[in-house]
């Protein structure tokens, strides 16, 4: 059933994809500006896709899960707007906690407060998160196909199926939405897409540690390179004093991509190292205490490198840029 689930998903994203670029390519642009790393007008609508292909999927079996659907689909038709339009900072977060706040009552009480709260702010941090890592061809729209992926094969074989039908749906809607994302990008994600997608990789983890089919640390790590991106240079910006809520270019796949990469090797590395961290957690899922923390250690080492190298060869390109000619 996940796997026709996924299909399906697969099937609709394609077909909404395609109307979207043919009949409302221009409804809503993302036109470049200085932070930006494309240089033409390009669609933000590709989320409408994604969100279309998910809900046809989760109809084969994932509706037991039907609150964090609608929650993720109130921040779709929020987000929708707001790539339209541009709501107010405050209108867009308080939306966000409150969505993150009711799916996370609904599934994890009875529960101490303080541990309800933590995971409220957990759930909203990924939220956020993710559509700060949306932008560059391809990476969210490959995150969710190897994240949710990952999530869907655990579910299935922990017998979850309903959990597994949803997270399926999601990886196969953004399979068929990466068809048009990846480098060259003609259509991007747009925060229709990529806020629910991080919402919703929140709460179908936090369902799935509820449900006893991995423990808390299995979609953190499966989310870890985004997760390890966004709040490293969140941090730094807030120790330079520097507004976290301002569009800048200093994430480490903005970096890459800066520094010659290209959109596609950056997002081919991303796979990678998805798909290592991912691997890891599904072989140390159901394993001895040990066997996890050697496998996140192992993990954290690999994205922590990642990260040293891209640091030092962005301190060599920034400096051989400063130097007078």
């Amino acid at each position: 059933m996940p796997g026709s689930a996924g299909l399906l998903a697969f099937a609709v994203a394609w077909l909404a994809v395609r109307v979207l670029l043919s009949r409302f390519a221009r409804l809503a642009l993302d036109r470049p500006n200085e932070r930006s790393l494309h240089a033409t007008p390009v669609p933000r609508t590709g989320g409408v896709a994604v969100v279309l292909g998910t809900a046809a999927g989760i109809c084969l079996g994932g509706r037991d899960l039907w609150l964090p659907a609608a929650c993720a689909l109130a921040l779709a038709a929020v987000s929708f707007v707001d790539d339209l339009r541009s709501l107010p900072t405050t209108a867009r977060l308080a939306m966000r906690l409150a969505m993150t706040a009711i799916v996370c009552w609904y599934l994890l009480t009875p529960m101490h407060p303080l541990e309800l709260a933590a995971a409220v702010l957990a759930v909203a941090w990924l939220t956020n998160l993710y559509n700060f890592m949306d932008g560059s061809d391809g990476l969210a729209a490959g995150m969710a196909l190897f994240g949710f992926g990952t999530l869907a094969l655990a579910a299935f074989a922990a017998g979850d199926t309903a959990l597994a039908v949803f997270s399926a749906s999601i990886a196969g809607a953004a399979a068929a939405f990466l068809r048009f994302n990846f480098a060259p990008a003609r259509i991007f994600l747009g925060d229709v897409g990529s806020v629910p997608l991080g919402f919703l990789a929140g709460a179908l983890g936090l369902a799935g540690w509820r449900h006893d089919d991995w423990p808390l640390w299995f979609p953190l790590l499966v989310f870890a390179p985004f997760i390890f991106d966004a709040t490293l240079t969140i941090l730094r910006r807030l120790m330079r004093g520097e507004p976290v809520w301002r569009a800048h270019r200093e994430h480490y796949y903005q970096r890459l991509v800066r520094m010659g990469a290209g959109h596609r090797a950056t997002a081919v590395a991303a796979y990678l190292l998805m798909l290592a961290c991912g691997g890891a957690a599904l072989y140390a899922r159901t394993r001895s205490l040990e066997v996890q923390t050697i496998a996140g250690a192992l993990s954290g080492a690999l994205i922590v490198g990642a990260a040293v190298w891209i640091d030092l060869r962005w301190a060599r390109h920034t400096a051989s840029r400063q130097a007078p000619t």
